[in-house]
């Protein structure tokens, strides 16, 4: 007859946690787990903590239920040395504890499970279950895992997806979603891929995204990109927990406007490797003095990704709230602390370089959102420009694979506005009176280049 566990010994212990474990997986990336390599450096980190069996117990049963639940498991090895650094200065509570961060070093994948004694084959992400029947192809799953708002089903087969490159897929999904569920749904699916596809768990620290800042430019000489991005690096404002690394020149917002998914994805793990995204190129100095806004791109490395000690201790991290009948959610303090010191930055830019505003710091999806949102806050009516914005999506969507341009022409006081494909197929065409305009038809193309090339002429002629 086998002995039942003790409520406090170190099977019990190591069921429990694997119980939490799962519980949390579905709202989790990835997460750390720190090993700890000998009982004195474990008495180091957690003091009164002798059981080093015990604890070994409790890491491999969480990382094995996370992995098979498909959460990257990343693991720290516990540096008394380092340990021992980070505490000095600061008060030694539960928290900063918890808090160490090992920044060399960190194992992932089968490297990570065979530190922890874990068969290092499990290491690979979990397929998702299938949408619907494993007979449908994967842009009809992924449109009715979408569609069925099952967010873990479709999480994992969007990155399944963009892991393997298949904007085919992608886009396919979004026309089905368009198709069945309207043009609406079909955006939104599209932001939710763009917005997966901006973070990963790759880099230095186990997660990194990609950042944005758009900078509305002066007239004249552009700004010096590498400068404007340190010297916001140089302001603090980012703390201990992000690191964000600027690249040294300026970025069309037109290359944002129509990047995919999958393009992104790749941009990311070029920035995470230190080599310059070929998807996200240098703009033309000359283009960008024309348009009036220019965007900087940086990889912001999260440090502060958790730690399986920091989840059991306290759970997952609070939601943030949404609006309720009272209003809008409240700031809170670290926010608030946040946007005080950026708009000082922001200023003290605009006062160094007369007409350069920095907008902020936001994804990469979300810059030519961010740009309008300036436009409309100077003064400008954009309404007309939405109408703009969704003739040519909908172009797009009828030529997925090609890059669209917009030829503008001036007809009296109205503007006509032609689409073409780059290769010079026609697609389109619209035509705006002077009161469907929120700015003089010449004025208009300067505005419409936040998120469309413009040509001169029809391409191919």
């Amino acid at each position: 007859m086998t002995a039942p566990r003790r409520p406090d010994g170190p099977g019990a212990k190591a069921a429990a946690a694997e119980a939490l474990a799962r519980e949390l997986a579905p709202d989790l990336s990835a997460v750390i787990i720190t090993h700890y390599p000998d009982a004195e450096t474990l008495d180091t980190f957690r003091p009164g903590e002798a059981d080093l069996a015990a604890v070994a117990a409790v890491n491999r049963a969480v990382a094995a239920a996370m992995a098979e639940e498909g959460v990257e498991v990343l693991v720290q090895v516990a540096d008394r040395a380092s340990f021992r650094r980070w505490m000095d200065g600061r008060p030694d509570t539960p928290a900063n504890r918890l808090a160490w961060r090992r920044r060399d070093g960190l194992l992932r994948g089968a490297a990570a499970l065979a530190a922890l004694g874990l068969d290092p084959r499990k290491a690979g992400p979990r397929e998702a279950p299938p949408a619907g029947g494993a007979s449908l192809s994967p842009a009809e799953r992924l449109m009715r895992a979408f569609a069925g708002e099952d967010d873990r089903a479709f999480r994992l087969m969007a990155e399944r997806l963009l892991a393997e490159g298949r904007q085919g897929v992608l886009a396919l999904a979004v026309r089905k979603v368009a198709d069945r569920y309207g043009e609406e749904a079909a955006d939104d699916l599209d932001l939710e891929l763009l917005q997966i596809a901006e973070g990963a768990a790759v880099g230095p620290s186990g997660w990194a995204e990609l950042v944005a800042l758009p900078v509305a430019l002066p007239p004249g000489a552009l700004p010096d990109a590498a400068s404007l991005g340190g010297s916001l690096l140089a302001s603090g404002l980012l703390g201990e927990a992000l690191e964000v690394r600027f690249l040294p020149e300026w970025r069309s917002p037109d290359s944002f406007g129509e990047i995919e998914a999958t393009a992104l994805r790749r941009a990311l793990a070029s920035l995470a490797e230190g080599r310059e995204p070929a998807e996200l190129p240098p703009a033309d100095p000359a283009s960008l003095q024309e348009r009036g806004f220019g965007v900087l791109l940086g990889l912001q490395v999260d440090w502060a990704l958790p730690s399986w000690e920091e989840l059991a201790a306290n759970g997952l991290p609070p939601a943030p709230e949404g609006d309720d009948a009272d209003g809008p959610e409240e700031e809170t303090p670290e926010e608030m602390a946040f946007r005080t010191g950026f708009d000082r930055w922001r200023m003290a830019v605009s006062e160094a370089v007369e007409g350069c505003v920095p907008l902020a710091l936001v994804p990469p999806s979300e810059v030519v959102a961010e740009i309008d949102d300036f436009i409309g806050e100077a003064g400008i009516d954009t309404g007309g420009i939405e109408e703009i914005r969704d003739f040519v999506e909908t172009a797009r969507r009828e030529v997925p694979d090609e890059e669209v341009v917009c030829r503008p022409e001036v007809v009296g006081e109205a503007l006509e506005i032609t689409l073409y494909t780059r290769a010079g197929r026609f697609l389109d065409s619209l035509t705006l009176s002077r009161d469907q305009m929120p700015v003089p038809a010449e004025e208009m193309p300067r505005l419409l280049e936040a998120f469309v090339p413009m040509v001169r002429d029809a391409p191919g002629r």
